[in-house]
């Protein structure tokens, strides 16, 4: 049996109780007590969340657990000593260490993560750099695992890194029962963005929607800002104008943008040669779309295809 601990505090988001649902729905699935899942806190009782009511725990003073992971919380959490203390001792003791979200900001202080590479929500990221130098953080990241140390990033993210550690522990056929059971992803890889290029180019006006709209389903095609005008029902003059003024940014950057986001999933998915991805996407060659990564993401496709095998793996 894998004895799961949850650590809670004062304020913290009940949506980090998703992950609970994941071992819940693998026990039902396995037909067996797979999982064993505990919510802890550090003298045990009610504790309240950030809507108020409260939930029951136990305290984790003296025990050991498989996996522990770290609740977030919208506010970051302030660790008290005695829990940067049992997670400092837990970590020789304890198969894997995971935090949801925020839940990250308690691994840092704790030191847990110093010389690892990690995430958090994004919201926080470059604040976590700035005061844990010593952690690599990656913000543009679902989940991270270097180590036994697991972060993921925003709550809904701690869904994926339990189907991760459940992939882990009995396989994919299972994690793809439980990901249907659940009905969500079977899981996003690691290294998928937290970010949408479609909720970042949110527009005003109906026109340029139906312009973004029409992008994202002729990826493949040229999308000149004449062709986008026209899905519009503008003057290609207007629409660049309007597009500008609603997205702040070219309707040649969007559809860039449109187009890395597309050709990672493609990648994610693992189907794909980089000839297809580069083709169906509309890049043209693997040299354009190979230059549209470094602008996006820092680095080329390759990088990344490298980093979702290791995590497969």
């Amino acid at each position: 049996m894998h004895k799961v601990g949850l650590i809670v505090y004062p304020e913290f988001s009940p949506m980090n109780l998703g992950v609970t649902s994941v071992f819940e729905a693998a026990n039902w699935k396995l037909g067996s007590k797979a999982y064993e899942v505990t919510l802890l806190s550090e003298r045990g009782g009610p504790v309240a969340t950030s809507l108020g009511y409260e939930i029951q725990t136990s305290s984790f003073k003296r025990r050991t657990f498989d996996t522990l992971i770290v609740a977030g919380s919208v506010i970051p959490p302030a660790a008290t000593p005695a829990l940067l203390n049992y997670l400092r001792s837990a970590v020789h003791r304890t198969r894997r260490i995971a935090s949801i979200c925020t839940g990250a900001l308690v691994l840092a202080e704790a030191g847990l993560l110093d010389g690892r590479r990690a995430t958090t929500h994004w919201n926080f990221a470059r604040n976590m750099q700035r005061r844990y130098p010593k952690i690599v953080v990656e913000e543009d990241r679902i989940f991270r695992i270097d180590g036994p140390i697991w972060t993921s990033a925003g709550m809904s993210a701690g869904v994926d890194l339990a189907l991760a550690m459940l992939e882990k522990d009995f396989g994919t056929e299972i994690t793809r029962a439980v990901a249907r059971l659940l009905v969500v992803y079977h899981r996003r890889a690691g290294g998928q963005s937290q970010f949408s290029a479609l909720l970042d180019l949110d527009a005003a006006s109906d026109r340029v929607q139906t312009a973004l709209a029409y992008a994202k389903e002729h990826l493949g095609a040229s999308l000149s800002v004449d062709a986008l005008a026209n899905a519009a029902f503008l003057s290609p003059r207007q629409f660049s104008r309007l597009f500008r003024e609603e997205t702040g940014r070219s309707p040649a950057k969007a559809i860039e943008q449109l187009r890395v986001e597309s050709a990672r999933l493609m990648m994610d998915a693992g189907r794909f040669s980089a000839e297809e991805i580069a083709r169906k996407n509309g890049f043209g060659s693997r040299e354009r779309m190979r230059r549209s990564f470094v602008r996006a993401f820092g680095q080329p496709p390759q990088a990344i295809q490298r980093t979702l095998s290791a995590l497969s793996a």
